[in-house]
């Protein structure tokens, strides 16, 4: 790591946890609900897949390989956008501008037709959201600690993800009673040419552009490194480089998580990307039902993700993401074995009280490694391997499906898919078990 790092000022010890500051940081998460519930997960996604663009097991592998090589770009191009974000000083601006390109690419969705000819359209748009949205996380996610304190990290990065979740709820409740079953006659809720659903992506586009911009005046500027002159993007990968191997030999199992919590975290989002897909495809949900289930689900979410952060706090990061991996196992096995939509309740609802505690602890787990001044490389690192290993989830997805076709009735392949997400969760348990935990100070415990 730099020995120029500049430590980042962090709120004083005793301050409160949710501050103003915490509040308009959470926001984002807030307005990134939009995007991730009703965009990728539990709408316009479902959309995609549907009879509308042809074979309904074909489109869900088309998603499923426009994501994977989303992954495979942001592997490629993330690595140096925290650093750089972090030598430069320009945390917040590429926050605001990755948000803003995240927004531009939503509403474009506008124009995808009920077509097999617009598919790819589709697809394209939403995995190219999802490459700016993972380079604004890394700047968002390395605000943590500029907001938090030691003792209140897992208590911030909880209440942040919780409060992503409440704002699905919402932005879910609005898409359903506005334009999926509006409970007032107007021109937006017209289903010719399925408007109402493309206008849902310009009504997320907006929804993640409003709640995206308090932070942007709440949290200051991060101060650039005087010492540090620009460099060339290969430049950037070289020191990238110099900084991993500097770190493999002074932190080694700071970097065994890194790599655990790429496996485990890329299950963790297939989860969401797929599941509004499978709650239709596989189980017969309606439109309704599926965002009925997702309102129901983000409420079950946000008390785990806030349930998560005070336990963070108390037993350790390690503890709380090895238990959500195991109750995520259990619960997406028990998806799989369900012959119908009640069983499919139980059993993904479960599956969303698991998967906030984890994405909110690997974060937490992290910020309390982070050397002072070294929060954005390290954050960037995170996205790095995060995104590396981004393909993962949605290669397995895809390729579970493509093997089972042959073998079960048409329409019945797409179950198959839950088996390649889980073979990603278990191998993230596996390999985050001889990880040390860090302690609430940052200091490094033995296994456990």
């Amino acid at each position: 790591m730099s020995p120029n790092a500049t430590p980042v000022a962090r709120p004083p010890r005793g301050t409160a946890a949710i501050s103003k500051q915490v509040l308009a940081w959470a926001s984002w998460d807030w307005g990134a609900a939009a995007i991730n519930a009703v965009m990728t997960t539990f709408v316009f996604t479902v959309y995609l897949t549907s009879s509308l663009f042809g074979d309904t097991d074909a489109n869900s592998a088309a998603l499923g390989t426009a994501l994977a090589t989303a992954g495979v770009v942001i592997a490629l191009l993330a690595p140096v956008t925290g650093q750089r974000s972090d030598f430069g000083g320009r945390r917040r601006f590429w926050l605001g501008v990755n948000t803003v390109l995240v927004a531009v690419a939503t509403a474009a969705c506008f124009f995808v037709l009920p077509d097999p000819g617009f598919l790819l359209l589709g697809v394209a748009l939403i995995a190219v959201a999802s490459v700016f949205s993972e380079f604004a996380s890394v700047n968002y996610n390395a605000m943590l600690p500029q907001i938090s304190t030691p003792a209140t990290i897992g208590k911030v990065s909880g209440f942040g993800w919780g409060m992503g979740y409440l704002g699905g709820i919402l932005a879910l409740a609005l898409v359903l009673f506005l334009f999926v079953q509006p409970v007032i006659d107007w021109p937006g809720a017209s289903t010719d040419g399925s408007l109402n659903l493309r206008l849902v992506a310009v009504f997320s586009a907006l929804w993640f552009l409003g709640f995206g911009l308090p932070v942007l005046f709440a949290v200051p500027e991060i101060r650039r490194r005087e010492a540090v002159a620009k460099v060339s993007i290969l430049e950037s990968y070289k020191r990238l480089g110099r900084h991993v191997l500097s770190l493999w030999r002074t932190e080694p199992h700071t970097v065994f998580f890194l790599i655990a919590s790429a496996v485990f975290r890329d299950g963790l989002a297939a989860v969401f990307a797929f599941g509004g897909v499978i709650a239709a495809g596989t189980f017969g949900f309606s439109l309704s039902q599926v965002i009925v289930f997702a309102i129901v689900g983000n409420v079950v979410a946000a008390a785990g993700a806030m349930a998560g952060g005070l336990l963070d706090d108390r037993i350790g990061p390690k503890s709380v993401i090895i238990g959500s991996l195991a109750g995520l196992l259990v619960a997406a096995a028990g998806v799989f074995l369900s012959p119908g939509a009640s069983g499919f309740w139980v059993f993904g609802l479960l599956l969303c009280l698991f998967v906030g505690p984890a994405q909110s602890s690997s974060r937490a787990f992290l910020a309390r490694l982070a050397p002072a001044g070294r929060e954005g490389e390290l954050f960037g690192l995170y996205a790095t391997t995060g995104r590396a290993a981004s393909f993962l989830a949605p290669g397995l997805f895809t390729l579970a499906i493509t093997l089972a076709e042959p073998h079960v009735a048409s329409g019945g392949a797409q179950r198959y898919g839950i088996l390649g997400i889980m073979l990603v969760l278990l191998v993230g348990l596996v390999l985050l078990f001889p990880v040390h935990r860090p302690t609430a100070s940052g200091r490094r415990e033995g296994s456990a």
